[in-house]
């Protein structure tokens, strides 16, 4: 199976200013295969130590601070000498000890020349934070559900992710349906590792909703095993509300729905907890889109699940609702697609979205991301119906250089007029690109190409 973040992991490694690395990311997104898979294909010898299935590695990083010390106490329990010109030295679930998550503050300092990689659930790290935290001592990479892109590579279809990743539209669009086709299974399957292993292996989409479902116990399992006691119950009522928030046309994430006599203030730090666990995802409505975009949020946010197959299964579709595209499909498909779009956005491209609204209006624009020196706009739409009303009346009021409208429709570019609302500039507009949501990864690609206009 392959993981893109190999490629950053392979440029920490050469990197002469490396410090130690925190692989983080929600439970069960592929972080232990990942740095193992990573020291077997570039070291010579892997030292890996799980801390929480090992007391006496916790118990000696307990004890000790001393480099000297930990170096050869890791050398007695894996039964080989660590050199740090082939060795790579792996501390999995580093949650499990907080010690060892200090120390990676005396290697950064003391023995740079050892390449070490912490691996810990987001949550359990957070719980860290500012208690012995190697705060500025430790690199940081963040890992989460596979992409549309990794999808393909691990179904047999490359070629498609390369002609993805080349743009080249003509052949893309010839061959329009599959891609359809192929990211309604990815809608249905998501992104975590062993969902989208299960069916490479077996083709069955029953195996791959027990995969889920065995997941989402594991994650409410999780609930009581780590989340102060007190929070859990209103934990489990956000989690169970999130779908039925998102089949809302306004998406628009609504305390009181989750139960009729809680407010914000009694769910907030429920809501944290998921969002430090990785859990969930969310992007926040601005008031204005302007620079810099964060200066203008408001308390208004949407949720989205980590994963779009889980959605899917919390939300029971099954696959042939999604496969064929029935009524309840078509009632639940835009959740699916604006779910999507934010997973890969964060996962694939790195950016942090936000989203904005109309009070009078009614208008409301899925997606906003800053680019460069400007707010990009991004409209989802789930098939292949291009009227975007809520576009054009966001690009006709804030002039932005480029708008992007995603759908199952094909790649076009246009430059579109402000002139019908003002005489003064009237040959100015904006470039429209409709990108299909297969390529959503590449919008950063093509925001490009505008702004070197």
């Amino acid at each position: 199976m392959k993981r893109h973040t190999m490629t950053r992991l392979i440029d920490w490694k050469n990197d002469p200013q490396r410090k130690p690395l925190l692989l983080l990311g929600a439970r069960q997104v592929g972080k232990t295969w990942l740095m193992n898979e990573f020291g077997k294909r570039n070291f010579s010898k892997v030292a890996y130590i799980r801390f929480d299935r090992n007391e006496r590695m916790r118990n000696v990083f307990q004890e000790n601070d001393n480099i000297e010390r930990l170096l050869l106490a890791l050398q007695l329990e894996v039964g080989f000498k660590i050199t740090p010109e082939d060795t790579l030295i792996l501390f999995d679930e580093i949650q499990a000890s907080p010690q060892a998550l200090t120390s990676l503050k005396y290697f950064c300092e003391d023995a740079p020349e050892y390449a070490i990689i912490g691996a810990g659930s987001l949550l359990g790290v957070a719980e860290h934070d500012g208690t012995g935290f190697p705060v500025g001592k430790v690199d940081r990479i963040y890992l989460y559900p596979m992409t549309f892109t990794e999808f393909l590579e691990a179904t047999g279809n490359e070629r498609f992710a390369e002609l993805i990743d080349r743009r080249d539209w003509q052949m893309l669009s010839a061959f329009q349906s599959n891609l359809a086709d192929l990211l309604r299974q990815y809608y249905f399957i998501g992104g975590m590792p062993e969902a989208v292993d299960t069916f490479v292996k077996y083709q069955d989409f029953n195996r791959v909703r027990r995969v889920h479902e065995r997941l989402l116990n594991d994650y409410r399992d999780d609930f009581g095993k780590h989340a102060p006691k007190e929070l859990v119950p209103r934990i489990e009522m956000i989690w169970d509300s999130i779908p039925a928030q998102l089949s809302k046309e306004n998406k628009k994430f609504i305390f009181s729905a989750v139960h009729k006599n809680l407010r914000a203030k009694d769910l907030e730090m429920s809501m944290r907890w998921l969002l430090d666990a990785g859990l969930i995802l969310h992007t926040v409505r601005v008031t204005k889109p302007a620079l810099p975009i964060d200066a203008y949020r408001d308390n208004f946010f949407k949720v989205f699940f980590l994963d779009v197959g889980l959605l899917a299964a919390k939300a029971k579709l099954n696959a042939r609702t999604l496969l064929e595209g029935n009524r309840i499909f078509q009632e639940f498909k835009g959740a699916l697609a604006e779910q999507y779009v934010q997973q890969q956005l964060l996962a694939e491209c790195g950016l942090e979205t936000y989203y904005w609204a109309s009070e009078k209006s009614g208008s409301e624009i899925d997606f906003l991301i800053q680019n460069e020196m400007s707010i990009v706009p991004i409209e989802v739409k789930a098939e292949v119906n291009l009227q975007a009303k809520s576009l054009k009346f966001y690009c006709l009021k804030f002039r932005p250089p480029v708008a992007i409208r995603t759908s199952m429709g094909k790649y076009y570019k246009q430059t579109i007029s402000f002139s019908e609302t003002s005489d003064v500039h009237a040959s100015e507009g904006y470039t429209l690109i409709d990108l299909p949501l297969y390529a959503i990864s590449r919008i950063q690609q093509e925001c490009a190409m505008i702004s070197d206009k």
